[in-house]
């Protein structure tokens, strides 16, 4: 029973105003059918139940989740990087199944937002807008950008928030949504290069376009975690790099240099590799390539021009491993290296440097190159790097005034295990590089197996230029000889009114993607490119040889006819494949352009977890204004839930007393602690 009561008689007498009273007030007429004793029992009630009421209210209350969750009660993210150049705004990220968890931490305590962009253009982004008012509720909801001036909110909510903290300093918001969602007016996740969009303000009056903003492109869907792969207990770090190398007033060069790998007594295996970039060179350097030389190869000594007039400079061309423009560290799977210290491993590698000085400076000195991490503690597998695309030199070119021209550049492996010189096992490729310059816009590589598409290998369709990183794949994928491997590369050049050529300055342009694959074959490169004579002849240009044909492009009027027919032609056209091996020797191939069947759209779905019907998107309408929190104020919801249990808790002593009159039960049961 209740051992204590802590309301005083007088509240009971205290007016209709007083929450005891009134409880007292709604028994009387059922006192009044009590008898004397049953009255003096009942007459209890009303305080019984106040006390019993708050104190079922506060386990209500600790039960509920409350919207500021603590950020200890979260598992941390997997992924994470920095959004802007001043470190105000930071993201990690995960991925669980088809959907992706954000976690956006920004030192500011007014409103954040974070978003994807197409193309780094802020119509038609899809936004998130979240933060905490002064008085502790929050505000969070799904918004897009309209124009240069009007965002809306959706009407569609694809972003769940799953905390929202504010301190001092910094505003905290985890949220998750579906890579595919059903909203038009959400932005698909892909396995693209996305543009994310940060934006914050210093209060809570949202002004997107007033705040400060930023914009980074981010590749998303990672599927291998660095600290997941083991680092080895024992291992070495050497540099391969240029020493003090006076960079030339020319708005590029490539230099080159032969240098040593590691001297090793055993075999050894090369697991990680990450840049070595002089610090005030980072705008300066575009990529940096490690070629291994074969061990019969007579190499020359120095630095000099790679593509220049010693030819010597250009041997070697079996790719190791590769940097490039917006790249980091690399660390191959726990169970592939790259192989040293064995008769069959190269010695020797050509290191190549590309350097981009368009302001013409003067006086730079750069060492930059490429740090090796190898151990003893050998992998299950010797890994290699084919490099596959469109053969730069001579016969690549675009149409100037193209909104996307397509270049293919086709490798056709039925001659794999003759230039080998043994049978080549099945490529398990688990990785890739993709490589274009400043127009290219996507890139494709399909695999073919007995004339049939059999799919993707990689793809980036909105590839930028300053994000050249190494990627895993999702899953290991299986390329046998015999099978073709297809690069397409589109480019946009509607800035230009010239023709861009292959070649190696970044004003030229290349198609390329490496594949990371093991076990480790001698083929070290397998490219192709189209008959230029039939490109020129279809173009109404006369051309006797290959020369001649690239010649003649300048004597095209390109205008969309002319553009159309280019792409057309050199899709129709024979293709030479050309095939190397590390020892340099070289076989040429024939080809045909296949087409290439478009994967479909993956199912789109909302955050409740239906599975709409495919069909057409329906347009979103404006909603209401970002100010007004979509998450009721903690006062709000401790006084809705209190009114819950009051109610409850009344119908409770309601029966109850209806019970000790019929039973002649003087206490309910449920006022027993």
């Amino acid at each position: 029973m209740w051992k204590n009561n802590s309301y005083c008689p007088s509240s009971l007498a205290s007016g209709p105003t007083s929450p005891v009273s009134h409880i007292s007030w709604i028994w009387s007429p059922l006192s009044s059918c009590l008898g004397d004793q049953q009255e003096k029992e009942v007459a209890l009630l009303p305080r019984k139940m106040m006390s019993l009421l708050w104190i079922k209210s506060l386990f209500f209350l600790w039960s509920i989740p409350f919207p500021c969750l603590s950020q200890s009660s979260l598992s941390p993210l997997k992924f994470s990087t920095f959004l802007d150049h001043s470190h105000q705004v930071h993201l990690s990220w995960g991925l669980d199944e088809d959907m992706i968890i954000f976690e956006v931490q920004v030192r500011s305590t007014g409103w954040v937002a974070f978003g994807i962009t197409p193309h780094g253009q802020l119509p038609g982004s899809d936004l998130v807008i979240g933060g905490v008012f002064p008085n502790g509720s929050i505000y969070f909801s799904d918004w897009h950008v309209v124009d240069e001036r009007t965002i809306k909110e959706d009407e569609s909510q694809d972003y769940q928030l799953l905390s929202l903290t504010e301190d001092e300093t910094f505003t905290t918001m985890r949220f998750k949504r579906y890579c595919f969602t059903c909203d038009p007016n959400d932005r698909d996740i892909t396995r693209d290069t996305e543009r994310l969009v940060s934006a914050f303000g210093t209060d809570d009056t949202v002004e997107f376009f007033k705040g400060q903003r930023s914009i980074k492109s981010l590749f998303l869907m990672r599927f291998m975690n660095p600290e997941n792969l083991h680092e080895p207990q024992i291992f070495y770090t050497y540099d391969l790099k240029l020493t003090d190398f006076h960079v030339p007033v020319e708005e590029t060069t490539y230099a080159c240099t032969f240098l040593p790998l590691p001297m090793v007594k055993k075999k050894h295996h090369i697991y990680k590799f990450a840049p070595v970039i002089t610090p005030h060179n980072v705008t300066l350097i575009h990529h940096i390539l490690v070629y291994a030389c074969g061990n019969a190869s007579v190499l020359p000594s120095g630095v000099s021009d790679c593509y220049g007039a010693d030819p010597d400079f250009a041997l070697c061309s079996q790719v190791l491993v590769g940097w490039a423009v917006g790249g980091g560290d690399y660390t191959f799977p726990d169970d592939t290296g790259i192989s040293i210290g064995t008769p069959l491993d190269p010695q020797y590698i050509r290191l190549e440097i590309h350097y981009s000085n368009f302001d013409l400076l003067t006086g730079l000195i750069d060492s930059s190159g490429i740090r090796l991490f190898f151990t003893p503690n050998l992998r299950k597998y010797d890994m290699g790097v084919l490099q596959t695309g469109v053969f730069t030199f001579p016969v690549h070119f675009i149409p100037p005034g193209s909104p996307a021209y397509h270049s293919y550049g086709l490798c056709n492996s039925s001659q794999f295990e003759e230039m080998n010189g043994t049978p080549v096992p099945d490529m398990h490729v688990f990785g890739y590089l993709l490589h274009t310059h400043l127009t290219g816009r996507g890139v494709r590589v399909v695999q073919y197996r007995n004339g049939k598409q059999l799919g993707f290998i990689c793809a980036d369709n909105k590839y930028d230029f300053n994000l050249q990183e190494t990627r895993d794949l999702k899953e290991i994928l299986i390329v046998k000889a015999g099978d073709e491997i297809l690069v397409e590369c589109t480019f946009e050049t509607l800035d230009r009114t010239g023709i861009t050529f292959g070649g190696p300055s970044t004003l030229n342009e290349m198609c390329l993607a490496f594949l990371f694959y093991y076990p480790r074959s001698n083929i070290s490169s397998c490219m192709g490119y189209p008959d230029i004579q039939y490109i020129a002849q279809a173009l109404g240009q006369q051309a006797s040889d290959a020369m001649e044909g690239m010649m003649a492009m300048n004597f095209v009027e390109w205008d969309n006819e002319t553009i159309k027919n280019s792409e057309k032609a050199a899709k129709e056209a024979d293709q030479i494949v050309i095939i190397k091996t590390i020892d340099e020797v070289q076989k040429n191939e024939t080809g045909i352009i296949r087409e290439i069947i478009a994967q479909g759209p993956d199912p789109c779905r909302d955050i409740s977890g239906h599975h709409p019907v495919p069909g057409p998107r329906v347009a979103a309408k404006t909603s209401k204004a970002p100010s007004i929190p979509t998450v009721l104020p903690l006062p709000l919801l401790f006084f809705t839930q209190l009114g819950f249990t009051w109610l409850l808790m009344f119908s409770e002593c309601r029966i109850c007393a209806i019970n000790a009159l019929r039973t002649g039960v003087k206490i309910c049961p449920a006022t027993k602690l």
